[in-house]
């Protein structure tokens, strides 16, 4: 039997992803955390064989704590289980140390079947979006080219930006000062090959699936 530890901030999530566990006799619930915190002080009291996280549950610096957890705890798995878009973030979880990542639209079938492939030790992917990729025009599939070329942290801060999220605001959340919240923008702007701020939000949210 492999044990679990599930990381995530929303309630309903915490429920269900439980309600789908206790259905199988291969998995134990040995805690839940709703913030880095909560997180940390479960992973050294009792480390799961498999850890389910959100990549930004409160308080953790967003995919890149994939690659502390991992240096601390070396021998668990991790699936990634997140409402973020997965052609953005799914690769760089992998390179960061996670086993697999599933994105939250994806089916309870597909779920189960990345953990079971985890806890045998595989890598999962889940590939229904890119079928999704392969039938947009050439234009969006250019975008997403550029896109894919961001790094972990300018992705992080297009991220927050689109969320409404103001520089002072982006700075605290990132530990960063404004100054280096305005150089990332001018980044973006120019590796997303648009003019302003608004151009910038509207083609992140093309990312995001419902």
């Amino acid at each position: 039997m492999k044990t679990v530890l599930i990381a995530d901030n929303h309630p309903i999530t915490r429920k269900g992803v439980t309600c789908l566990l206790k259905k199988n006799k291969n998995f134990s619930i040995i805690g839940k955390a709703i913030n880095a915190e909560e997180l940390y002080t479960n992973l050294r009291q009792n480390t799961p064989d498999i850890l389910i996280m959100e990549i930004d549950i409160p308080n953790i610096n967003g995919i890149n704590a994939m690659r502390n957890i991992k240096t601390e705890f070396p021998g668990m798995r991790v699936l990634i289980f997140s409402c973020h878009p997965e052609e953005i973030y799914a690769l760089r979880s992998i390179k960061s140390g996670a086993a697999g990542y599933v994105p939250k639209t994806a089916s309870t079938k597909t779920f189960m079947k990345a953990i079971k492939q985890i806890a045998k030790g595989g890598i999962f992917l889940n590939d229904e979006l890119t079928a999704t990729f392969t039938s947009r025009n050439v234009l969006e599939s250019n975008a997403i080219s550029r896109y894919k070329k961001l790094s972990s942290r300018e992705i992080e801060v297009l991220n927050l930006l689109s969320s409404g999220k103001r520089n002072k605001d982006i700075a605290n959340a990132l530990d960063i000062n404004e100054k280096t919240v305005s150089t990332y923008k001018t980044r973006l702007l120019k590796k997303l090959k648009v003019d302003n701020l608004a151009d910038l939000i509207h083609q992140s949210r093309m990312f995001q699936f419902s």
